[in-house]
């Protein structure tokens, strides 16, 4: 059986929304935005201020540029280490301390690659077809039509930057992960259910 369920996904794929009801399904705590909220209460920075520096750091981070297996997760010098590095240090940390206490579903922040070493982890990566993406970003999220596209592409490619420099792996290659998933082409009940069925759970 596997405790921990891992989701990463495709901005607009409802990648989110299945890693939540797969939560519900199971009888096992969510994790998503409430890593942000943690983050915060461990380094004593804002929440907001956490998201700005993601967004300026995916930004500015080169896809084929790796951070690898450089960091500790238990121990960081704030001397040689950038604060956005030093932010993921202490998000291993809490990643870690989440999988020892519990069962549960986290959805983002490399958790995959954080619990690598860990066999009661389940990885799934959600996609979607364009066309599905963008009328759940305009349907759902509310973007206007003329954004969509582009913030589609921003936010995928911060991911991917992301994954990349911390994991030195590719984001969203099938191979690194036990699932993956299309929700246009299954639906989000069947993605959960298939997710259900594969940790071993039901």
């Amino acid at each position: 059986m596997k405790r921990i369920i891992t989701i990463s996904r495709e901005f607009g794929s409802g990648g989110r929304l299945i890693g939540k009801l797969a939560a519900e399904r199971l009888g096992i705590a969510f994790y998503d935005k409430d890593l942000i909220k943690l983050l915060a209460n461990e380094s004593g920075l804002a929440a907001d201020y956490i998201r700005g520096i993601d967004e300026i750091f995916s930004a500015r981070v080169p896809l084929n540029f790796s951070a690898g297996d450089i960091f500790s997760y238990t121990a960081f010098s704030t001397e040689t280490m950038s604060l956005q590095d030093h932010i993921h240090v202490i998000l291993g940390n809490i990643v870690n301390g989440i999988a020892e206490r519990e069962a549960c579903v986290i959805v983002g922040r490399c958790a995959d690659y954080i619990l690598r070493d860990r066999g009661d982890c389940l990885n799934v990566f959600v996609h979607a077809s364009p066309a599905s993406k963008l009328e759940r970003i305009t349907k759902e999220y509310k973007v206007p039509e003329k954004n969509a596209l582009k913030e589609m592409d921003k936010i995928d490619k911060a991911r991917a930057g992301y994954y990349k420099y911390y994991s030195g792996q590719p984001w969203g290659l099938a191979r690194n992960y036990h699932l993956s998933l299309s929700s246009s082409t299954f639906g989000l009940e069947n993605c959960v259910e298939m997710i259900a069925k594969a940790a071993g759970i039901l």
